[in-house]
């Protein structure tokens, strides 16, 4: 799930200077789960903006808001309370907020900042596994992502600074090939680690990247 935070009310405030009515859009999937604009964070949102004197002309949380052609549909559903509305106030991850300024001509004003790819470890609990490299290498390394989880992204073991299996970075955290060790090593896969890994094909990286499954 992409994993996002709201921003300061005060930020989100300033952004929406010089409009009085607000249309207030959430995601029921990743921003929901992160607590960043499901429809408890909406309907704070809305008293928030009330308070401030801001006038709400309507809400909606979308089921994905990533995905184009629900967002267009679902905001023509409410499209009287979108046309009565200054500005669009989007709480989703960032391709959210991009879907709805893709359909609507109104400002949109994105509401929060969208942080990583995350694992949910438990509720309320999220850690970054994987960078969307496209150029995936969980095969060779016991299914943990050394671009992801070492701090300096090394592909081939460990930096000089490791010491006693601790990150040189970051002293509370597993060094990333001491994991990947000890789990080949309980797995009895330890000639994995005899190959060096080819360098990181950056070309898997483009952006903007596409995909178009064959029909």
């Amino acid at each position: 799930m992409i994993v996002s935070t709201q921003k300061p009310f005060e930020q989100i405030l300033s952004a929406l200077e010089g409009g009085e009515r607000i249309f207030i859009i959430g995601c029921a999937k990743c921003a929901s789960v992160c607590k960043a604009g499901g429809e408890e964070e909406v309907f704070r949102m809305q008293d928030a903006l009330a308070a401030a004197g801001k006038e709400v002309t309507g809400t909606i949380v979308i089921d994905e808001t990533c995905h184009m052609l629900r967002t267009a549909r679902d905001l023509r559903s409410r499209k009287e309370q979108v046309d009565e509305a200054d500005f669009l106030l989007v709480l989703s991850c960032g391709a959210g907020i991009q879907s709805v300024a893709e359909h609507s001509d109104k400002k949109v004003i994105a509401g929060t900042d969208s942080k990583f790819l995350g694992n949910i470890k438990r509720f309320g609990q999220f850690e970054q596994r994987c960078s969307l490299c496209g150029d995936c290498r969980l095969n060779d390394t016991a299914g943990i992502c050394p671009v992801t989880v070492c701090a300096k992204g090394l592909v081939n073991g460990p930096c000089g600074g490791m010491e006693d299996g601790r990150c040189e970075v970051d002293a509370e955290q597993t060094c990333a090939w001491v994991a990947i060790y000890e789990r080949l090593d309980r797995q009895g896969r330890l000639e994995a680690l005899d190959k060096t890994t080819a360098l990181r094909d950056f070309s898997h990286k483009r952006h903007p990247n596409n995909l178009r499954l064959d029909k």
